[in-house]
């Protein structure tokens, strides 16, 4: 099972001093060159390699390079749809990053470099002329996360334009869980959630709410290695341990700290891959808690469906919305389906979406559009 590609990324276990000595770029010409036509040009300097390969979100298998008399790898790629794409480059089978790049995927175990490809308008996880809400950060110290140097946890928080922590209405909120190498900040600083907020808050389709981003693991040893997923002991033990800290420790904190609802009808929970597994795990869970749940491309692969989920009653659940997507070319879409089937089978009622692409930020950036504007509607 492929959680994420790692063609297109970088382990930063590499020493970074070596990478900068090993990583080349052209001198005269940028390494990153988007055409009019959408089409654009990747570049690398290395006059030594035998075999520059071009890694590019997105794309399945990685892109040959061609170099030059000057010792420049390029390939020019077809036209790319608008979006922001991870890339790295394979020199003679070693990763390398794009040193002129300093847009960096901030990662715990794989390092990409960004490019953003623009369309004819502004997409919605572009910063645009709206009125902007608030990303706050906060440190808290965790009895529950293992692993943590001196038991520092983290979450972010985005708060809407005009936040008012006095209004009489306190706002609904949804917790949004990012998938596995992440750290809390994928949601805002890879997946642009805060300007697809503003976006579609400026464009009046979506309520205004607060957003919860928090640290996604319960065990940091979890991020070990990609064998932690073969190991259904282990990910219910990564899970039950985040679930732990998010109701016993987060939640609490913000519920003190902002001005929420503490309804079930005014909570929702969602994520991706590891972070969708946690969702639809605590909010199948904890029906009492949150009214509103959300999958893409969920690492359910080796979800049991018994315990808990076995005695699902759609009655006594009473979600307003139960969201599960996934990406039709994405290895996870088998076991998506499977539980899409068991839960249609307790007569969940559930909302299955499948689009095209893999298991990327473009696809999850995508459901992030789609899901919120179903959010705290007819309450």
């Amino acid at each position: 099972m492929k959680l994420a590609s790692p063609r297109h990324i970088l382990r930063p276990s590499l020493l970074f001093f070596t990478m900068i000595v090993q990583a080349q770029v052209p001198a005269d010409r940028p390494s990153t060159e988007i055409h009019p036509d959408r089409t654009a040009t990747f570049r690398y300097r290395d006059n030594t390699a035998t075999k520059v390969l071009l890694n590019l979100e997105g794309v399945a298998t990685p892109i040959p390079m061609t170099k030059d008399a000057t010792g420049v790898w390029s390939v020019k790629t077809g036209p790319l749809a608008p979006q922001i794409y991870g890339y790295s480059y394979e020199v003679d089978g070693q990763p390398r990053l794009d040193l002129t790049n300093v847009r960096v995927t901030p990662n715990l175990v794989d390092l990409a470099n960004l490019l953003t490809v623009p369309g004819e308008t502004p997409q919605l996880w572009d910063a645009t002329n709206v009125p902007h809400g608030t990303l706050h950060h906060h440190y808290y110290t965790t009895a529950t996360v293992l692993g943590l140097a001196n038991h520092q946890s983290n979450f972010f928080v985005y708060t809407p334009p005009g936040y008012d922590p006095k209004a009489k209405m306190p706002y609904p909120v949804l917790y949004l869980l990012h998938g596995w190498s992440d750290d809390a900040s994928g949601w805002s600083a890879v997946g642009q959630a805060n300007f697809i907020f503003d976006n579609l808050l400026a464009q009046g389709k979506i309520k205004p709410m607060v957003v919860v981003m928090p640290l996604g693991y319960g065990d940091m040893s979890f991020l070990d290695s990609w064998n932690v997923w073969q190991e259904p002991s282990t990910i219910d033990h990564n899970t039950n341990l985040f679930s732990k800290a998010l109701l016993t420790e987060v939640m609490p904190q913000v519920e003190a700290g902002y001005n929420v609802s503490r309804k079930r009808e005014d909570r929702a929970i969602a994520g991706l891959s590891m972070g969708g597994l946690e969702a639809l795990t605590l909010g199948l869970n904890n029906t009492g808690r949150f009214a509103w749940v959300g999958g893409f491309s969920s690492a359910v692969h080796k979800l049991t469906f018994n315990g808990p989920l076995a005695t699902l009653d759609p009655q006594k659940a009473d979600l307003r919305l139960l969201w599960i997507a996934s990406g039709t070319e994405d290895d996870l879409i088998e076991p998506n389906r499977r539980l899409v089937a068991f839960l249609k089978s307790k007569n969940m009622p559930v909302t299955q979406i499948e689009t095209p692409g893999m298991h990327t930020w473009m696809v999850w950036r995508d459901n992030l559009i789609h899901f919120a504007p179903l959010l705290f509607q007819n309450k």
